[in-house]
């Protein structure tokens, strides 16, 4: 196949754009460098079958040629950068969404939307699972990521339904992996860096907060067989393990035998409270579950980490 991957050079995306490379696929990654970087995608362009465009898919997406699949992965997805970039994060949730379903329109490609467990908002069922409409505030700090992402799903659903297009909506729950940036502002970059430079390690609320962590080399598995699904309507891919965020601060304590103590702080306005998938749609329809144990990941996470750190 021939892939168009919007935000290629980001965490996910330059992942993805490996994966797919390593599988025969010719890729094209579109990013605006708000957020991805180079350095994630930089020793890809030694292989033919890679291309990289800069520039924002808000304004515009045009590659000539044949396309079988767009992967629409563009966005701010931290809440410190959607928080920075507030405007940024609803254009490309919506406008970018637009111009990305408009091109899968007209090469007659799949269109496959990253969505979120953050259209779950702070759920009051758990574990979350597809059918649940989730808890949102639409005006608080964190809705421009929400909302931008609810918004792109219903606008993939109106093109399934209005053109007929084949469609992909993956609601990705917490993933974490090498190529995340040290300044993510996401528990497991803070913690590791916190943790390896001795400092305290800064855990919001009580801790008592739960996420779900999915190592990306699952994730990146269970996207693909997605893709290569039949399956229009939304499916969580995620892992449901559910660990509190101090359990979290000490595992990484632990695993990087720091000296850091762990410091408390107050919680963000509309932090989740509980992030956990149901799989069951992807277990029994994609025959995918996560693979990869928190501490294993973790572990090449670090690894990972020191060696930024180093060149920081």
């Amino acid at each position: 196949m021939r892939i168009v991957i919007t935000g290629g050079a980001g965490f996910l995306g330059s992942h993805l754009c490996r994966y797919f490379i390593n599988k025969g696929h010719k890729v094209i990654a579109i990013d605006n460098l708000i957020t991805g970087s180079m350095a994630n995608i930089e020793y890809l362009f030694k292989s033919s079958s890679f291309e990289f465009y800069k520039y924002d898919v808000t304004n515009y997406i045009h590659v000539p040629g044949k396309v079988d699949a767009i992967l629409h992965f563009a966005s701010p997805a931290s809440p410190v950068d959607y928080l920075k970039f507030p405007i940024p994060t609803l254009k490309v949730g919506a406008l970018g969404t637009h111009k990305a379903l408009g091109f899968a329109k007209d090469k007659k490609a799949i269109f496959m939307i990253a969505s979120t467990s953050e259209v779950y908002g702070d759920p009051l069922i758990n574990p979350q699972h597809e059918k649940y409409w989730g808890n949102v505030n639409p005006v608080g700090p964190r809705g421009v990521y929400d909302e931008a992402k609810r918004f792109a799903e219903a606008m993939t659903m109106a093109y399934h339904r209005y053109h007929k297009m084949p469609v992909r909506i993956i609601r990705i729950f917490n993933t974490y992996g090498p190529n995340m940036r040290i300044n993510d502002g996401r528990a497991v970059p803070n913690f590791m860096s916190q943790a390896i430079k001795n400092k305290p390690i800064t855990v919001y609320g009580d801790g008592s907060q739960t996420r779900s962590l999915c190592y990306v080399s699952d994730l990146v598995e269970g996207i693909y067989r997605l893709l290569e699904s039949g399956i229009s309507e939304p499916v969580n891919i995620g892992n449901p393990h559910e660990i509190t965020l101090l359990e979290l601060a000490q595992t990484i304590k632990k695993i990087s035998a720091s000296k850091s103590k762990i410091v408390f702080k107050p919680l963000p306005q509309d932090d989740p409270k509980v992030r956990r998938p149901d799989i069951t749609i992807a277990k029994t329809k994609l025959k995918w579950e996560p693979k990869v144990s928190l501490e294993e990941g973790l572990k090449k996470t670090l690894s990972y980490f020191k060696e930024k750190l180093k060149t920081a």
